[in-house]
């Protein structure tokens, strides 16, 4: 498969349909340096992109909470997603959302006089785990932890908020895992790179407080289904010591989906039949 840059189709950036190989930008962009970026990732399925208002809508809020705004509204946002996916003539999609600081007069760490760009990008893309997807991915257990709120702006889907997960992932890929799980700050069960995480013991569902990480649009999708289903679900503080007691665990992020985990560490999880139930709850959701 040819590398990102060097694909046929287009890319919408600024208002403009681009050619793929020539969406580009300048070497002192602001975001490539300081991080000054935002972005979302979604699926399509069957052309319509699922919860589409609610990441163009993060993606805004996003910007805000690291200190720019997007010059452009939800609606257009909306349409350059439909323009693009319209473009592409793709119906089962990823569709990556980006906005960043760009290069302009400033060059240091403030960067207030540059402006802002926005670019919508959409792919084929399979299974994020793979084969994992149903046999349960294997998940090492990062060094690195998600950082205090007051460090770092935890509910924004920043990119420089992803520096020590690409590097917990590789970590764990290293070893032969999918992905790595982390701890927060305070020693507490946070989530794995790229998804949330949540366990079942005794046929109620636990899940790690969103209060130091990104409360993410999968996860609290599932959380609704679990409750139309009666299901007890705990958003809750969890302790390391607590996952050996758990039977099941499964990922949820727009790229995971829900995605089973076999095994995390030394511990081990069956890949049990409310996991397989509300990963297909939650596969005819999105397809509805």
């Amino acid at each position: 498969m040819s590398g990102y840059d060097n694909r046929d189709g287009v890319i919408w950036m600024d208002g403009a349909l681009v050619p793929w190989r020539d969406a580009r930008v300048h070497l002192l962009t602001h975001a490539l340096h300081y991080a000054s970026s935002v972005f979302e990732g979604e699926r399509a399925y069957n052309g319509k992109i699922f919860k589409s208002l609610e990441h163009s809508e993060r993606l805004r809020r996003s910007a805000s909470m690291i200190d720019f705004e997007i010059p452009w509204t939800v609606q257009q946002i909306e349409d350059a997603k439909a323009r693009i996916l319209d473009a592409s003539g793709l119906k089962d999609a990823y569709v990556r959302a980006v906005a960043w600081r760009g290069s302009g007069e400033d060059m240091g760490v403030a960067s207030a006089r540059n402006p802002v760009r926005l670019a919508v990008a959409a792919w084929e893309w399979g299974a994020y785990y793979g084969e994992a997807k149903m046999k349960g991915a294997k998940l090492d257990i990062s060094r690195w932890k998600r950082p205090d709120p007051a460090t770092a702006p935890s509910q924004a889907k920043a990119a420089g908020l992803y520096m020590i997960c690409t590097m917990s992932k590789h970590a764990a890929e290293a070893k032969g895992c999918s992905d790595a799980m982390m701890f927060d700050y305070r020693g507490y069960v946070a989530e794995a790179t790229g998804a949330n995480i949540f366990f079942v013991r005794d046929g109620e569902v636990h899940t790690p407080l969103a209060d130091c990480f990104l409360n993410g649009i999968t996860r609290q999708t599932v959380i609704g289904l679990l409750k139309e289903k009666g299901i007890a679900v705990h958003e809750r503080h969890i302790e390391p010591g607590e996952l050996e007691a758990f039977e099941q665990c499964w990922l949820t992020g727009t790229a995971a989906e829900v995605t089973p985990v076999g095994q995390i560490g030394a511990y081990s999880f069956e890949v049990g039949a409310l996991t397989r139930d509300i990963a297909q709850t939650y596969e005819k959701l999105v397809r509805a």
